[in-house]
C-alpha cells in the first residue's frame, strides 16, 4: 500500500530474537520505516512491551507480548514480495547447507542480497518467501550483486551473532576467484590500503583507497596469466565495501567486467568476445569460506557459473587469445 494506515499490531516474541535490542528489531520487522520513525515512536511511550514503556535500548525476551501502533509508512507493499517461480527453483538448488540454524546459498552473479534502490526482491526476501516456517531468517553477511559464490543466512539468531563473530577472526578463510585486467609480475602480493566509503552527486555510494578510510587487507595470489588477463585467488583479512575490486584497481589491474572500477574499453572487448559463453560478469567469485563456529570448524566450497569456469580454463591452459 501507498499511504494506508496499518492497524495496532500485536506480536509475541519467540526464542529466536530474545536479546535482540527492540530499536534493531523494528528496524527488521517494519521495513520502509525510517529510522527516525522507530525511535520517535519508542520514545513517545506507542510502542509497549507488556503493556508498559520501554527505552530503545531494551532487550526482548522470549514471550515479551508487543504493540506497535498504527502507522503510515509510504514505502511499506501490504503483501510481501514473492519471488519468481524460476527464481525460486533456481535458489533452492543452489541451497548447499541448511542445518543447525545456518542456511549457506551460493548466489548466483546478478541477484541482490536484499531489495532496494530499486531493486524488488532480493536473495533475502525470496528465501524467506520459501521459508515461511522460519521465524527468523537474516543475513550473517553481505557481498555484491555482482558478485556469485557463498552468502551466509541464519535462521536462528544465537548462529547469526557466532556467525558474525566468527567472520571477524583472524583465522577465518575468506577467498575469492578473480579475473583481472592486465598481468601481475608477482606471483603474491599483499594490498594493505584504507577504504573510504564516499557518496557521488548522483547519490551512489562509492569507494576508494584514502587514509581517512578503514583498513583493509586483500592477499593476491596469481594462478595464472594469459595474454592480457590474469586469474587470482584472493583472500580478504577484512570485509570492506567493494574491497577486492578496489584493491584490483589500485593495482592497475580492475577486475574484468567491473563496471564502477574497471576499464570501460576491455570490459565491451571481452564481452562481445564471450557474447556466447557467458562471459558478460563481473568475474568476481566468493568460492570458499572456513570459520570457526562453537561446535566446530565448517568449510564451504562452490564453483563459480560456466561461463567464468570456461575463462578459467581457457587462461590455465593459455588458450586465450589476445
Amino acid at each position: 500500500m501507498t499511504d494506508d494506515k496499518v492497524a495496532v499490531q500485536q506480536w509475541q516474541v519467540s526464542a529466536e530474537y530474545a536479546g535482540q535490542r527492540i530499536d534493531n528489531f523494528l528496524l527488521t520487522r517494519l521495513k520502509g520505516a525510517p529510522r527516525s520513525l522507530i525511535y520517535r515512536i519508542i520514545r513517545s511511550g506507542e510502542v509497549r512491551v507488556n503493556r508498559g514503556r520501554i527505552r530503545a535500548e531494551y532487550r526482548l525476551q522470549a514471550g515479551d507480548e508487543l504493540r506497535i501502533p498504527p502507522l503510515r509508512l509510504a514505502a511499506v507493499e501490504n503483501t510481501p514480495l514473492q519471488p519468481g517461480r524460476g527464481l525460486a527453483q533456481a535458489l533452492e538448488l543452489r541451497i548447499i547447507h541448511e542445518q543447525d540454524g545456518l542456511l549457506v546459498l551460493n548466489k548466483p552473479q546478478g541477484l541482490a542480497v536484499h531489495g532496494g534502490s530499486g531493486i524488488q526482491c532480493g536473495a533475502i526476501e525470496a528465501l524467506r518467501q520459501m521459508r515461511p516456517h522460519y521465524a527468523f531468517l537474516e543475513l550473517v553477511h553481505r557481498i555484491d550483486r555482482d558478485t556469485s559464490g557463498l552468502l551466509l543466512l541464519a535462521y536462528k539468531r544465537q548462529v547469526l551473532l557466532e556467525a558474525q563473530a566468527a567472520l571477524q577472526r583472524a583465522e577465518t578463510v575468506k577467498c575469492y576467484q578473480a579475473v583481472l585486467i592486465g598481468t601481475l609480475p608477482q606471483k603474491r602480493l599483499r594490498i594493505e590500503q584504507p577504504l573510504y566509503k564516499y557518496t557521488l552527486p548522483s547519490g551512489e555510494m562509492r569507494v576508494r583507497v584514502d587514509a581517512a578510510g578503514k583498513a583493509a587487507r586483500s592477499d593476491f595470489v596469481r594462478q595464472w596469466q594469459s595474454h592480457s588477463l590474469c586469474g587470482v585467488e584472493v583472500r580478504i583479512h577484512t570485509g570492506r565495501t567493494h574491497q577486492i575490486r578496489v584493491h584490483a584497481r589500485s593495482l592497475g589491474h580492475p577486475v574484468l567486467g567491473d563496471e564502477k572500477y574497471g576499464l570501460e574499453a576491455e570490459n565491451l572487448q571481452w564481452r562481445l568476445k564471450g557474447r556466447q559463453k557467458g562471459w558478460n560478469r563481473l568475474f568476481l567469485h566468493a568460492g570458499r569460506l572456513e570459520l570457526a563456529m562453537p561446535s566446530g570448524v565448517l568449510a564451504f566450497e562452490v564453483p563459480a557459473d560456466a561461463g567464468m569456469q570456461e575463462l578459467w580454463r581457457q587462461g590455465m591452459q593459455g588458450l586465450l587469445e589476445v
